[in-house]
């Protein structure tokens, strides 16, 4: 049990932007260490479409969409790696550590985790989920505490941010004109996107990764017939896990190889040494990405992005073996086509949307029901209003290649100087420019457990009004008819104002 009566009804806040596995994970492992460290606090869990534990990976209910690394390597706790299976086991699922889960079930997974966390912080530790979209983030000097604003008219007065905002919307397709927007679905992983297009009509998907593997998935599960088009420049596909995954090839790279060509050919040298073994050689590879992208220089991880990042995603970023024999049995079928090339253009006709597509240099038309933005989360942070509007505030500065938040090795977010923040914080996909492999589940609970620890010494510093006075928490939410409070939301309000001290109101 946590102790709390040093905080005399005072409790500091962590307010967590963003509540899918990298809010979640944050939110679970500063519990754990506010038990061990006894440290009280209110844990604020911020969601915008209310989708607290599962975020867009995991808020699916398609039974076909798996998770992409077997169960014996997603448990969410850092120091226990047989957590998942046990949890699937006590709830009655047959699993061994090879197995492939749903995402849906994994998604019950990271709730029951949250919710087993904060019971076990008892009544020092609470968290809170609200569903609402964060506006803005504002400091009145660079030492005092956040105020999280809410696109509704409310706020968050924190000790503590973290920015667990997950992977950006995809780029818009600029050939995808005005007047079918209607048949062209932007963001898939939107809640409700993929509802209207299992109609039976044509889908193109533009991308051929991880999305498009998705979406292929649903569209002809919920009708049969229906056609895909997956296009791409490369026409390359996620390939499939080996099962049984044998172990790791440890990577020996040297000290000296800090250029691109040189990793390269360190990598090409491992796999022919390996006799082809490529899995085991990635699997070997992977924890010293982070590292070994910070030996390379701007232009060499340009280059890494404009030509190898796409050979490398496909072999990282493998599939479960059961779906790679599903799509390979959509394309002998016919019912997936992959076409080589580019979307050149669309035309409007008889409610359908013709796409002009310049395959390897031939011009084809494909006549198609509905357009799908599959190419993944955009490349330019800056298009995100929200980390834009911190960019201008000069709280955070995107990364040197524009892919998100520029921040220290231990997730401290940058500010527009270049200093670290002592209260604004980072972790997941957000960092995929500074560490490049970040996305996983394996690499952010990591980054989870070791942002805990900072997050208890920036609460534990002290949270100062502007006059320079302890402040109590103060949150408030605006009632609107355009964004509603969340009842959750309500509740923090109502608890806020019980429980601050010397505080008479709370400012909107």
């Amino acid at each position: 049990m946590v102790d709390s009566s040093t905080t005399q009804g005072r409790l500091p806040v962590v307010a967590i932007v963003g509540g899918g596995a990298s809010g979640t994970l944050a939110a679970v492992h500063l519990l754990r260490q506010a038990v061990s460290s006894r440290t009280p606090m209110r844990v604020v869990l911020v969601d915008r479409y209310g989708r607290h534990g599962l975020g867009q990976a995991y808020a699916t209910d398609d039974p076909g969409h798996l998770l992409n690394a077997c169960a014996d390597k997603m448990s969410a706790i850092a120091d226990d790696p047989g957590h998942l299976l046990r949890w699937a086991r006590r709830n009655g699922l047959d699993v061994a550590g090879s197995d492939f889960l749903p995402r849906m079930v994994y998604g019950r997974y990271l709730r029951d985790v949250l919710a087993a966390a904060e019971s076990q912080a008892s009544h020092g530790a609470h968290v809170t989920r609200v569903t609402a979209e964060v506006s803005a983030i504002t400091r009145s000097f660079p030492s005092a505490a956040p105020v999280v604003h809410l696109s509704g008219g409310g706020r968050i007065d924190a000790d503590a941010v973290v920015l667990a905002t997950g992977n950006s919307r995809p780029a818009p397709l600029s050939q995808v004109v005005r007047d079918v927007q209607a048949r062209y679905v932007g963001d898939p992983w939107a809640p409700g996107a993929l509802t209207g297009i299992g109609d039976g009509a044509p889908v193109l998907v533009v991308g051929t990764g991880l999305t498009m593997i998705d979406v292929a998935i649903t569209v002809t599960r919920s009708r049969p017939g229906t056609k895909v088009y997956a296009l791409s420049r490369h026409g390359l596909l996620p390939r499939a896990h080996r099962c049984p995954a044998g172990p790791p090839i440890p990577m020996s790279i040297p000290d000296d190889a800090t250029r691109l060509a040189d990793l390269l050919a360190a990598v090409r040298a491992a796999v022919k040494s390996g006799d082809g073994d490529w899995h085991a050689v990635i699997d070997g590879l992977r924890p010293h990405v982070p590292a070994l992208w910070g030996r390379l220089g701007l232009d060499d991880r340009r280059r890494f992005l404009g030509l190898v990042a796409r050979y490398w995603e496909v072999h990282r970023h493998r599939i479960p073996p059961s779906t790679a024999s599903l799509i390979a049995r959509l394309r002998m079928t016919g019912r997936l086509e992959v076409v080589r090339g580019r979307l050149a253009g669309t035309t409007a006709a008889d409610g359908e949307v013709i796409a002009h597509v310049d395959e390897d240099g031939t011009p084809r038309d494909l006549r198609v029901g509905w357009v799908v933005n599959g190419t993944g989360p955009s490349s330019d942070v800056t298009r995100d209003p929200f980390l834009s509007g911190l960019f201008a505030a000069g709280l955070g500065r995107p990364d040197p290649l524009g892919l998100g938040l520029d921040a220290d090795d231990a997730g401290a977010v940058l500010d527009a100087g270049g200093r670290p923040s002592e209260r604004i914080f980072t972790l997941g996909p957000t960092l995929r420019g500074t560490r490049y492999e970040t996305t996983a589940i394996p690499e952010i609970r990591t980054q989870a457990a070791g942002l805990a620890p900072r997050l208890i010494t920036a609460i534990r510093s002290g949270r100062r009004t502007d006059a320079g006075q302890y402040a109590a928490v103060s949150l408030s939410f605006r009632h609107s008819a355009s964004a509603p409070a969340s009842w959750a939301a309500v509740q923090l309000a109502s608890t806020a104002r019980r429980s601050a001290v010397g505080e008479p109101g709370s400012a909107v």
